[in-house]
């Protein structure tokens, strides 16, 4: 396997930085990018002459994520050519948030193979149910396959969000690459750092993940009395004061769900992902250190499960909220994570409005938020 990465400071600049790319001669091409590179109407034209015959496969961001640190306004080319590896391509129409587990059966269906090892998987940030995609994938191909991936951003609109994959770019669509052979080395790594603070609350009423009432109350004022002034600034405030997820008898699940959107008139929060019907919810919040020990331990994780290799690549994909918290610090994380991975890995990434990975070796792959999630790929 071999890795080329090209960082791009400006959309007048992609032509020749994508022929750049091109003379590697890639398998795969992971584009993360601000917004605005996705409104470039000539983009698919330009990556597709280039690369003929490579799967493409990325989204916007809410900053981008290399081994310099956090790229702001820019766009991140890191073609993969692979030695061995099988790839397939996929790629659905997201109809409405209701259509998030059929798109997940859809994309696995696309990709069902008898060696399919791994997914990177790659969806719209808004108006769209996490968790019901990444289980309807799950659904398919099986337990065995490891995905991993994140919800597009826009920076923190909630607006508008793109993909890029087979049909080009789109702002409703869900892409995936799913990556069969049996030389691929694949590890992963999930953690956060945020910590509870105020009483668990009951969740009375909720339909998927729209939540409407925690204690008998209205979910958005149970909310917004908490945030207080920062209620003014909801739903990117939000970001800030995620929920972590607490089962009928209370215990931790270790999921935390971000807050994605408001409904002013049924007094309802929409999380990124779908709630326990009879469980409980509480308050987090964070201080940089934790967020960069949190992130440590995501790094650590990926690397126990990892052989010695000459070359890998990490694929970052870190919480927009962390990203608010850690403000001027946001490179801290990044760092971090950077110094632990070591010079033989080449890092790409972003920060997004969800993170998909296995919490742990064995485990189901989830959605989560507000987590640094990383994967490891390299062949062997």
């Amino acid at each position: 396997m071999h890795v080329t990465q090209k960082i791009v400071p400006k959309t007048g600049c992609l032509s020749e930085d994508i022929e750049i790319i091109a003379l590697s001669k890639p398998d795969l091409l992971l584009m993360f990018a601000s917004p605005e590179f996705f409104a470039v109407r000539e983009l698919p034209d330009l990556l597709r002459g280039a690369l003929p015959n490579t799967a493409l496969i990325g989204c916007s961001t809410a900053g981008g994520i290399s081994a310099a640190g956090l790229e702001e306004n820019a766009c991140i080319l890191t073609g993969i050519h692979f030695d061995a590896t099988h790839l397939l391509q996929a790629s659905t129409r997201l109809v409405d948030m209701a259509d998030s587990f059929p798109a997940g059966v859809r994309l696995g269906q696309q990709l069902a193979h008898p060696d399919l090892r791994a997914i990177l998987l790659y969806s719209p940030g808004v108006e769209i149910n996490g968790s019901a995609l990444v289980d309807g994938v799950s659904r398919v191909v099986g337990p065995q396959v490891l995905i991993t991936g994140g919800l597009a951003g826009d920076n923190d609109a909630f607006k508008r969000t793109f993909t890029l994959g087979l049909e080009g770019v789109w702002d409703d669509r869900v892409v995936a690459v799913g990556l069969a052979g049996t030389g691929l080395l694949l590890s992963h790594g999930s953690a956060g750092g945020w910590m509870p603070f105020g009483p668990a609350r009951k969740v009375t009423r909720c339909e998927h993940n729209t939540l409407f009432e925690l204690d008998g109350e209205p979910a958005l004022d149970v909310y917004k009395r908490y945030l207080g002034e920062h209620a003014r600034r909801l739903p990117s405030s939000g970001l800030l004061f995620p929920f972590a997820m607490h089962g009928e008898d209370q215990s931790e699940s270790g999921l935390i769900r971000t807050i994605l959107g408001v409904d002013e008139a049924a007094g309802s929060l929409i999380l990124a992902g779908d709630i326990a019907p009879q469980g409980y919810l509480r308050l987090m919040h964070a201080s940089p250190e934790r967020l960069v020990k949190g992130a440590e331990a995501a790094a650590d994780a990926a690397l126990a499960m990892f052989p010695p290799v000459d070359e890998r690549l990490a694929i970052l994909v870190s919480c927009v909220g962390r990203r608010l918290v850690m403000g001027s610090r946001v490179n801290e994380e990044i760092t971090a994570v950077v110094d632990l991975l070591g010079p033989e890995t080449r890092v790409t990434g972003f920060y997004s409005y969800g993170e998909i990975s296995p919490s742990h070796p064995g485990s189901a792959c989830q959605l989560h938020n507000q987590t640094m999630t990383i994967t490891c790929l390299a062949e062997g």
